[in-house]
């Protein structure tokens, strides 16, 4: 009978009736094992009842702790685009307030059909300086600022965003024409958001400071004088601008970045492992560098979408320089300046200022970029 015991569970009422005679009567026997079943049988069912009981703590913290992966990923996305929305506001009104005088004079330009030439536009600062000051030079800036803040954040965050959508890496295998793409949906998604504060720019940039005092005075007059949809006027020429600009932009400065990236990365598997380990972290292209990658960008992306530009201007003014009928639509803006202006002195006015000031401007805004996003990944990570 201990045999029976050594194993609970095992031996049952039917076996125990093969027992051999030497042992007690079976009128007696069954009180042991029957006690001894039932309570090998109540310990299965309490063994049991506790297994499925961790089972189902288990998974009760199984649970838990995959409930608490999901808001974490959660946060750790939405901290990554507040970090790129940061950056990007940073460097876009680093990048504006650099190069407003500039931006004033050229948009001068291009909204009228007086001729350009350097001198002139140097002319013109001086006289913007002697009539109304220093600070004349950055008139509009404000509006620059409230446009360009919301515009650079949802451009450079839109650009990260749709790397990840297109499953785009820094590596120099990407195909050119992906980054291209994902510059180009980045500038149209800022683009359209922020279009009225760039026609609001436009506008007081070019009128005398009594016209519109402040930037809500300038979308007061626009909806009470011409309409609510006039806030919208040059729209399509500007999205059709964006694309080759921003896409250019993006495309050359990801792509420079990649084959800096590579090229380094080669120049350390030459190196022993102490020399390596020395120049870890120089793969990444240091500030200069960077200026120089954004500035040949800025210089290719504005040139392509230039005559698109003035086209822009030209209707986001157009009734102030009483050409609304003319400057309706973008093939009759175009055909005008062409007719009267020529391409180089109507279609590419102002081009030389803009070469300028654009690698300026660009390459500014992407190193600035860079370098915030740097460092608040890491302030970030630290916290």
């Amino acid at each position: 009978m201990s045999q029976g015991l050594e194993s609970p569970g095992v031996i049952g009422i039917n076996e125990l009736s093969s027992l051999q005679p030497t042992h007690p009567p079976l009128s007696q026997a069954p009180i042991i094992p029957v006690e001894t079943n039932v309570i090998i049988i109540n310990s299965n069912k309490n063994s049991e009842a506790k297994s499925s009981h961790n089972q189902h703590v288990d998974c009760h913290v199984l649970q838990k702790s995959v409930s608490a992966e999901k808001p974490a990923s959660s946060e750790k996305k939405g901290s990554s685009v507040l970090v790129s929305l940061v950056a990007g506001a940073t460097a876009g009104a680093v990048a504006k307030t650099t190069i407003a005088p500039i931006d004033r004079t050229k948009i001068n330009f291009q909204a009228t059909n007086q001729r350009y030439s350097t001198m002139e536009s140097f002319k013109y600062m001086h006289k913007c300086y002697h009539a109304e000051g220093f600070f004349s030079l950055w008139r509009g800036n404000s509006a620059t600022m409230a446009r360009i803040i919301p515009y650079a954040a949802t451009q450079f965050a839109a650009h990260e965003q749709w790397k990840k959508v297109l499953l785009i890496d820094n590596s120099t295998d990407v195909p050119p024409y992906k980054r291209f793409v994902a510059g180009s949906l980045a500038g149209v998604t800022s683009q359209f958001l922020t279009y009225p504060l760039d026609l609001a720019r436009a506008r007081m940039a070019i009128t005398p400071r009594d016209t519109y005092r402040t930037l809500s005075q300038v979308f007061v007059k626009i909806v009470q004088r011409e309409g609510f949809l006039k806030l919208y006027r040059g729209l399509a020429p500007t999205m059709l601008g964006v694309i080759p600009y921003a896409g250019t932009s993006f495309g050359i400065y990801e792509t420079l970045k990649a084959h800096h990236r590579t090229r380094q990365e080669k120049a350390l598997e030459e190196l022993s492992l102490e020399e390596r380990h020395a120049a870890s972290g120089v793969t990444a292209p240091n500030a200069f560098e960077r200026m120089m990658f954004g500035a040949v960008a800025g210089l290719f992306g504005q040139t392509s979408s230039y005559p698109l530009d003035i086209a822009r201007r030209r209707m986001q003014t157009a009734s102030l320089t009483g050409n609304s009928s003319a400057y309706s639509t973008i093939y009759s803006t175009l055909a005008k300046v062409y007719k009267e202006e020529g391409v180089v002195h109507g279609l590419y006015k102002g081009l030389s200022l803009n070469w300028i000031k654009g690698p300026i401007s660009v390459g500014t805004s992407f190193a600035v970029f860079d370098y915030c996003k740097n460092f608040l990944e890491q302030f970030t990570q630290d916290t």
